[in-house]
């Protein structure tokens, strides 16, 4: 199940760690339903309810599993407006800027970006007006913020919590691969103020 070390023991916490097949059932099926009994979970992988509870609890320990919670409609709870925000970075600036966006609640995800923008953002509003008014005056406000771009979301067509290597198909023998497809590398300091 686990890439061990030479005493037999779980490498557990290291990117190294391997998933079996019985393993990504289990992750598979906790992603639709995250409150699903042992045994169920058990029942549906085919292996013993002690097999699948030592399993979990492994992912669990090993980091692979970073917790358990609910999944909310953001719409039902008021929050029916989304928008992507990007933000372009003063150089030199990037440690600041990482630990300013990191203490604003308003944001859901953040991730440093390689290509025309150093970072994108998720947010989430109850109209657009507030999207502006978090737009300029919070995020285009901070002096390490050299400009910004906000697209609001019309309609999110796939939200999962996660994917699994085995939801990826094998694209190895396509015939017809794209040649224009270019990455951009990071800019100086951007690597290391990635948002974990």
């Amino acid at each position: 199940m686990f890439n061990t070390s030479q005493d037999g023991q779980p490498s557990f916490g290291q990117k190294t760690t391997v998933l079996d097949d019985t393993d990504l059932r289990i992750l598979s099926i906790l992603r639709e339903n995250g409150r699903i009994s042992m045994a169920a979970l058990a029942e549906r992988v085919n292996v013993s309810r002690a097999s699948v509870y030592n399993r979990v609890e492994q992912m669990t320990s090993a980091g692979v599993i970073t917790g358990f919670s609910a999944q909310v409609d953001p719409g039902l709870v008021g929050l029916s407006v989304c928008a992507l925000v990007f933000v372009t970075v003063h150089p030199q600036s990037w440690h600041r800027f990482r630990e300013g966006i990191m203490q604003i609640p308003d944001i859901e995800y953040c991730a440093i970006t390689t290509g025309e923008h150093d970072a994108m953002m998720l947010i989430r509003s109850i109209g657009i007006g507030d999207i502006h008014d978090f737009v300029t005056g919070v995020i285009a406000a901070r002096p390490e913020v050299k400009s910004v771009v906000s697209v609001v979301v019309l309609d999110e067509v796939i939200r999962k919590p996660y994917v699994l290597p085995s939801d990826l198909p094998d694209r190895s023998t396509a015939s017809n691969r794209l040649g224009m497809t270019r990455f951009t590398t990071a800019g100086n300091g951007r690597d290391a103020a990635a948002v974990r």
